[in-house]
């Protein structure tokens, strides 16, 4: 069997191997007053997550820099998602608690992401995500847009 990527840590980019999320099917369910809420199955993944970081952040692999670079960069996600078969489920089915996990357990907005590539591989015994988070010093933006600044009141000047 291929062995795993190794885990490493730059204070510009974290490449890590992680559970698998679960699907989209599996992280919700309807309480009795008709409220969606996350599944006991979603909420270990999160948990599951943020227990993988932070023992990353104890052995001293996720450094300081890298965790102050996720709060004030914008953020590029390379995700390899290795399913059991091919035809297991959507390849983005997953996208979004795995973005929710790692950027909470990493004290980031999630809305810092800018670019996402994602790619589905097989690996029918050792199924499991291949992440690397690249923290970006600046972004370009459409050109035809600029950002307007906000007044105290909250709202966009024009």
């Amino acid at each position: 069997m291929k062995q795993r990527r190794p885990t490493t840590c730059t204070p510009e980019r974290l490449c890590v191997t992680l559970p698998l999320p679960p699907s989209i099917n599996e992280q919700y369910y309807t309480d009795t007053q008709g409220h969606r809420k996350l599944s006991p199955v979603a909420l270990r993944y999160k948990t599951e997550v943020q227990r993988a970081l932070l023992n990353l952040e104890r052995q001293g692999i996720l450094t300081e820099s890298f965790l102050e670079r996720m709060t004030t960069c914008y953020l590029a996600l390379y995700i390899e998602c290795y399913f059991s078969t091919p035809l297991q489920r959507d390849l983005d089915s997953g996208l979004k608690i795995l973005q929710d996990a790692v950027c909470k357990a990493l004290g980031a907005n999630d809305n810092r992401v800018v670019e996402i590539h994602l790619s589905k591989r097989i690996r029918p015994l050792d199924p499991h995500v291949y992440l690397e988070i690249d923290t970006l010093d600046n972004w370009e933006f459409d050109e035809e847009y600029r950002l307007l600044p906000k007044t105290s009141e909250g709202q966009t000047q024009s």
